[in-house]
């Protein structure tokens, strides 16, 4: 297996109490950190530690990287959809040994993991629940666990949570992880380590050495002459800033994908303005190599050119490949939200602890006046006090930003205060991004990002929220649209079911509805209870093909006809029903099960077109239940020739008092791997062991039952009888 799983443990909760831990404390804490990368193998560590009040996993210590390499992932989740927020939220260790594992399991964390590597995510929990240890490994690590490393993992986070426990006061968290050093020590160059840095230096080929956290420990001549920075200036620096036309986002991904996948990395690079250049990586768990030699086919503006895309200018200047993978997790998380709840929901849980914001609101123009779709971090008080006030009331630039589309940062409570004096009656937050959300001019609505702490927003900062906002405007476009027809939909639903069903003396009655879990929420399923007489009823359940609008209507025009002909004999019901479809010449199907409700003579008289058999459960003392045994009819619609009417034979039954019956649809047994049978027998013994419950739990209690063993991939209905 590629991914190993312990056992889950259900979460108890994620806050830890606010304090601050001890130099020493820290140090003991990286002492096992560097520890754990050795006797794990792996080549690198880090621990995510939960911050007071707020369920968000906080990189604190990183072993054997660059923090600005995992610097995406700084702030994570706990109900991101992710191996690291998992392994918290379900306490058990996570194991994903390739890429493709990430992919198919996780496919919102691979879009901004795009690296080989296997990684081993497993719990912190000691005296309290901590957060997690991370470990990885390059690509080349077989896919699975030894049981072994297995063993290793979990003692070194049991060691790792030892440290944690033993603290005198809680953790403190950094604002930046906190880098721990290897601990193996240096190597002595002696005299050899001289040849060789001669050696280097009389090289044409340029040559640098880069430590675990990117920066430039060592660089010959050529490689200064190349760089166009004296050795110096370049000493000890991060080469994207100290070399200006270094600092484009495609240099630092593939000097992340080097120190992740701990494979050479070769690729060519435009140094302005014409001069191109091989750049070779080679990397280790001591740090990375690296050699800038000039392309064969380089030359000035004009000349010959490598057949690779200039670097240059690829993304937003400041934006950075960490912001950019980040855009990529997080359009991954939105493109799979349907309703506005759901968007909601992925801005709250996700983009606010990514770019550490603390409050947020989703508000939208609605005839002239500012409409608050969702919210977190505020008061519910102050929100109900913005909700409905007017786009151009000056109180607040949300109706400027909607209505202009320009986006707006005030990275104090004074600038606020400059532009709008009166916005500090509405938030006491500290920092504010006004984001419009625009659709091709549309102004879908407007986002705002708020901050406890005053908060500067940089170019690069800037850039990426506006990107951010392009992508909750999409994912809202689409939830207004959905909703819309959802409740459309649903509307039309419920005016095609019964809203009450009508009481008879000696019968207690209940139904429910359940439409399927994915689609419209709306489907062809129907339930009915038709008065007859002072002692008759007829009672009818059936479905239509298909989850969509037009499985509702044909379901309306089904309950009609039965309506006009109940009454009469169950067969011929369903005979001159399906007469009715044949007319309309539908292309959907129908089953439906009619039955007769002869309270005074104890009996029912059934006919089925296709449906599933109903269920009847004797009286006390040894209640027990069955399937009926109903000779089936053709599905309603079907056709069976020109001229020819369909045949539905009648079943005669007993129904004595305190016995029960259930109609249902297929939604209720039908589970993929499980044959139709068993479903209903299994049905049928739970409705022995639960039948004597009042009979709307007994019908939540049948629906649960069958929730919990499917997704509800179909319509559900279902109508409960009891004779008293």
């Amino acid at each position: 297996m590629c991914v190993g799983r312990e056992p889950a443990r259900p979460i108890v909760g994620f806050v830890s109490d606010d304090g601050y831990s001890s130099a020493a404390d820290e140090a003991s804490l990286d002492r096992a950190l560097s520890d754990t990368v050795q006797r794990t193998g792996a080549s690198a560590a880090g621990v995510f530690l939960l911050p007071p009040a707020e369920p968000v996993l906080c990189l604190t210590a990183v072993c054997g990287l660059a923090v600005m390499a995992v610097a995406p992932w700084r702030r994570v989740a706990v109900s991101a959809a992710g191996p690291l927020s998992e392994a918290v939220r379900e306490d058990r260790l996570v194991w994903v040994g390739r890429q493709e594992d990430m992919a198919r399991l996780y496919p919102n964390a691979a879009a901004g993991l795009p690296y080989q590597f296997a990684l081993a995510f497993a719990p912190l929990h000691g005296v309290r629940r901590w957060g997690a240890l991370v470990l990885a490994w390059p690509k080349n690590h077989p896919p699975s666990l030894t049981r072994r490393e297995r063993g290793h993992i979990l003692s070194s986070a049991s060691r790792v949570t030892q440290v944690l426990d033993q603290a005198p006061a809680p953790w403190h968290i950094p604002d930046q992880p906190r880098v721990v050093p290897l601990g193996q020590p240096g190597p002595d160059l002696g005299q050899s380590g001289l040849a060789a840095a001669d050696l280097l230096q009389r090289l044409p080929v340029g040559a640098l050495g880069f430590d675990l956290q990117g920066r430039i420990t060592y660089l010959n001549e050529a490689a200064a002459r190349l760089l166009g920075r004296k050795a110096e200036r370049l000493l000890g620096t991060l080469p994207w800033q100290s070399v200006p036309w270094l600092d484009d986002p495609v240099h630092e991904d593939h000097y992340r994908t080097a120190v992740f996948a701990r494979e050479p990395v070769a690729y060519t690079a435009l140094r302005p303005p014409d001069q191109w250049l091989d750049i070779r990586l080679y990397p280790d768990d001591s740090g990375i190599s690296a050699l800038i030699s000039p392309h064969p086919e380089s030359g000035p503006a004009g000349t010959s050119q490598p057949h690779v895309t200039p670097v240059a200018g690829a993304s937003p200047r400041g934006a950075g490949t960490g912001r950019i993978h980040q855009l990529i997790h997080l359009a991954a998380a939105l493109s799979q939200t349907v309703t506005v709840a759901d968007v909601i929901n992925v801005v709250g849980d996700q983009i606010l602890p990514a770019f550490g914001a603390q409050g947020m609101t989703l508000a939208a123009a609605d005839a002239g006046r500012l409409r608050i779709t969702g919210h977190r971090g505020y008061d519910p008080r102050d929100v109900a006090r913005l909700d409905g006030l007017p786009l151009d009331t000056g109180l607040t630039p949300a109706g400027d930003v909607l209505d202009s589309g320009i986006p707006a940062f005030f990275a104090d409570p004074a600038e606020m205060a400059r532009a709008y004096p009166r916005a500090s009656e509405f938030s006491t937050k500290q920092a504010w991004a006004f984001l419009p959300l625009l659709v091709a001019d549309r102004r879908v609505g407007c986002c705002v990002l708020s901050y406890d702490d005053p908060h500067p927003f940089g170019a690069g900062d800037r850039a990426v929220l506006v990107s951010l906002a392009g992508l909750v405007a999409q994912a809202m476009d689409r939830a207004l649209l959905y909703d819309t027809k959802h409740d459309l939909a649903h509307g039309l639903q419920q005016m095609l079911l019964p809203v009450t069903l009508p009481g008879f003396p000696g019968l207690d009655v209940a139904a429910r509805y359940l439409p399927a879990a994915h689609g419209m929420a709306i489907g062809g399923d129907f339930y009915d209870l038709i008065r007859l007489g002072d002692t008759s009823a007829a009672a009818v359940i059936g479905d239509v093909q298909g989850h969509n609008i037009n499985a509702a209507a044909l379901m309306g025009q089904v309950r009609t006809a039965v309506h006009a002909t109940a009454g009469r004999l169950p067969g011929e019901v369903l005979t001159r029903t399906d007469r009715v479809l044949t007319d309309l010449e539908t292309d959907l199907f129908v089953s439906c099960l009619y039955i007769h409700i002869d309270l005074a003579g104890r009996r029912l008289h059934l006919a089925s077109a296709g449906h599933p058999p109903p269920l009847l459960r004797g009286p006390a003392p040894a209640p027990r239940t069955s399937a009926l045994e109903v000779e089936p009819g053709p599905l309603l619609g079907i056709g069976i020739g020109a001229g020819t009417e369909a045949d539905y034979p009648v079943t005669t039954v007993p129904f004595p008092a305190g016995s029960l019956l259930a109609l249902y649809t297929d939604g209720l047994v039908e589970t993929p791997d499980t044959d139709i049978t068993d479903s209903i027998a299994a049905l049928a013994d739970h409705v022995t062991g639960h039948g004597d419950r009042p009979l709307d739990d007994l019908a939540d209690s049948l629906l649960h039952h069958t929730g919990l063993h499917h997704s509800r991939t179909d319509d559900t209905a279902l109508l409960l009888l009891r004779s008293r």
